[in-house]
């Protein structure tokens, strides 16, 4: 007796085909627009940035950069590392390279041994602790406040620069979370102030975050007396915080730029007589963070402000400020 196969093609019934039908393009572009959100604008740029440098070294020597593979990609670390560049720059250009390939739909093996093997060789022949820029520490600010008070130039605009650095400093901001300040994210109290951070870089989910800046006792050098005196002249009630002046010197609806920020610091860094080659838009957050560790603020505490989810970064600036508070030098007596 022969038994009927159950899974036989004849008995097999076929599909009704759906009523609905998929659009896998707009599946793939919608998927896209996914991925490109998971990251904050700015970190997405910076992506960008990065990935044009490696198409431009790619096109220079007859590789391909997209896609490209392992081996072109470590050349193009070892060129890096030639040109003296940080070795924290030639891993964010990795992550770069790696992300634009997931992008575009290409996969890109970055933990291959050709470019693993060949950072760790560059670390090893080079060091990885390279000169970075120094941090806005308590005494640069209040230069750097003194100046903005000295200078002949109307006192809105005064008032606009000296906000920005104090709360950029006291709040341990990123420069692209000073500019996205609403007035709606201000709060007020007997306190101080409470800052309601709607995104930032470590916040991909979009789940916001709070500051608060006390009073200080010196009101010339206090972010929250400051921040009223701004919103006091500007009459400012809505919309972005911080925002661009004509050429007239009237005071618009437009916000400020990260960039805008960056050179505010290094133009009244060079009005106080500080070189401001050595440091960039990121000193005011590092200035914070090594002012706080050298006072004796807690790891916690310091990250809480800054938004460091990783220790790493905050650990290397308490280091940086115990080298002298904790040094065996000062037990000698001569």
């Amino acid at each position: 007796m022969t038994l009927k196969n159950p899974l036989s093609m004849t008995q097999i019934k076929p599909k009704v085909k759906s009523e609905l039908t998929i659009d896998i393009k707009k599946l793939q572009e919608e998927t896209l627009l996914n991925l490109q959100s998971s990251k904050a604008t700015n970190t997405v740029r910076a992506y960008k940035s990065d990935f044009k440098d490696f198409g431009l070294f790619c096109a220079q020597n007859g590789f391909k950069a997209l896609p490209s593979e392992p081996k072109i990609v470590s050349l193009y670390l070892t060129y890096l590392s030639t040109k003296d560049n940080k070795m924290s720059t030639l891993k964010r250009r990795l992550v770069s390279i790696g992300v634009i390939h997931k992008l575009k739909g290409h996969y890109l093996d970055t933990k291959h041994p050709s470019i693993i093997e060949n950072i760790m060789g560059i670390k090893r022949r080079k060091g990885s602790i390279q000169k970075g820029k120094k941090p806005i520490l308590i005494n640069d600010l209040k230069l750097i406040i003194d100046v903005i008070d000295q200078q002949n130039r109307e006192e809105i605009k005064k008032l606009r620069d000296r906000s920005i650095i104090l709360i950029g400093f006291s709040g341990g901001f990123r420069r692209n979370e000073i500019v996205s300040l609403d007035y709606d994210d201000l709060d007020f109290v007997p306190e101080g102030l409470k800052i309601n951070i709607k995104r930032s870089k470590t916040d991909q989910f979009g789940e916001g975050s709070k500051k608060a800046l006390p009073y200080f006792d010196n009101s010339q050098y206090c972010p929250v007396v400051s921040l009223k005196n701004w919103i006091d002249i500007t009459k400012i009630n809505s919309g972005s915080l911080f925002r661009r002046f004509s050429k007239g010197s009237r005071l618009t609806e437009k916000r400020l730029t990260d960039q805008t920020v960056a050179l505010l610091i290094k133009e009244y860094l060079q009005l106080a007589g500080i070189d401001s080659k050595n440091y960039s838009g990121h000193s005011l957050r590092s200035g914070f963070a090594t002012s706080a560790a050298e006072a004796g603020a807690e790891e916690r505490s310091i990250m809480a402000m800054t938004g460091h989810k990783s220790t790493e970064m905050v650990r290397r600036y308490i280091k940086e400020a115990n080298l002298f508070k904790n040094n065996a030098l000062n037990k000698i007596k001569i």
